[in-house]
Order: C-alpha cells, then sequence, then structure tokens
C-alpha cells in the first residue's frame, strides 16, 4: 500500500518537474491544447447552458407578463397613461406637486399589483401588496379631486376617471378577498 502511495507521489513529482523543466514553445503548445480542450467542453456546457437559459426565459416570460395579463393591471395601467398625458397639460408650478403626486400613485397601483403577483405563493404578502395597490388607487382619487377642484380638468373627465378608479378598486378589493383564487 505504502508502495503504491510513494509510486503515484513520485509520478506526480516527475509530471510536475517535467512540465517546469519544459521549453517556452512546448509550455505554449500545452496551454493551446488545454485551450483547445476547454473550448470544446465549453461549447457543449454552453450549448446546454444556452438551453437550460432559454427554457428559464421561457418560464419567466411567462411568469413576468402574468401580472400584465389581469384585468386589474391593463386597467390601472390605462388610467396611469391616461393620467400622465393629461398631466403634461398642468401648469408648471404644479410640477412638483399635484403633477408628481398622482403620476407616482397612480403608477403605483401597477408596480404594486405586479409585486403582489409575483409573491402570491405567500398569500400574506400578496394581500399586502394588493392592499397597498388600492390604498395608492385612493390616493390618486384625491388627487383627482384636487384637479377638480383646481380646474385642471372638466367635471365629465373627472367622473370619467373617478370612475374608472373605482372599478379598479372594487377588482383591487375582489383579489384581496379571494387570494386563492389568484395562486
Amino acid at each position: 500500500m505504502e508502495l503504491a502511495v510513494n509510486s503515484g507521489q513520485s509520478a506526480v513529482n516527475s509530471q510536475q518537474s517535467a512540465i517546469k523543466k519544459e521549453s517556452p514553445q512546448s509550455a505554449v503548445n500545452s496551454r493551446q491544447l488545454r485551450k483547445k480542450v476547454h473550448s470544446r467542453q465549453s461549447t457543449v456546457g454552453n450549448e446546454e447552458r444556452k438551453k437550460e437559459r432559454k427554457e428559464q426565459s421561457n418560464n419567466c416570460n411567462t411568469m413576468a407578463t402574468g401580472f400584465r395579463n389581469l384585468t386589474v393591471y391593463k386597467k390601472a395601467f390605462a388610467l396611469a397613461m391616461e393620467i400622465y398625458h393629461l398631466s403634461k397639460e398642468f401648469p408648471k408650478e404644479e410640477l412638483y406637486s399635484l403633477t408628481t403626486q398622482i403620476r407616482k400613485s397612480s403608477r403605483s397601483v401597477c408596480s404594486n399589483i405586479g409585486e403582489g403577483y409575483r409573491k402570491r405563493q405567500y398569500e400574506a404578502h400578496f394581500v399586502s401588496k394588493i392592499s397597498d395597490s388600492d390604498m395608492e388607487n385612493t390616493e390618486t382619487q384625491v388627487w383627482l379631486d384636487f384637479m377638480l377642484s383646481c380646474e385642471y380638468i372638466s367635471k365629465k373627465s373627472f367622473d370619467d376617471f373617478n370612475n374608472q378608479s373605482e372599478e379598479i378598486g372594487r377588482l383591487l378589493n375582489h383579489m384581496i378577498q379571494n387570494p386563492e383564487k389568484y395562486k
């Protein structure tokens, strides 16, 4: 046994000394050979990794677009975009107050839906995020009240935006009351 271990050790030592003694040209050839072998292994590994990444990407795309298929998300996104385009017309003095606040709150409805949907397997987290979304939707309604009071929008536009927001609120409340339907 001891002889086999010693002979194995001496074989390793002789290989190491042979490597140390090799000429610069043979060292280059040795490196090139290792690169070729590694390259072939990498190519095979890269193809496998590409397949895995593609499968993961397909799964992620399904998950990532899942919340985008929700009716409540589509309606909230449409409302946020309408508010954005309308708010471009607001006076400049409102830029850092009403304009920014209503844009943030209306967009936050969508982002909280997306975040909650991604954590839907954890019921408490899902409900919490959807509740945050409902809270942001209510904040949007408050800013709509200010828009009307400041006469930046007509009563008709206000009613339209408010009705859309109310519908979004009903859909969000349905999600909060029925989280199991979204797993």
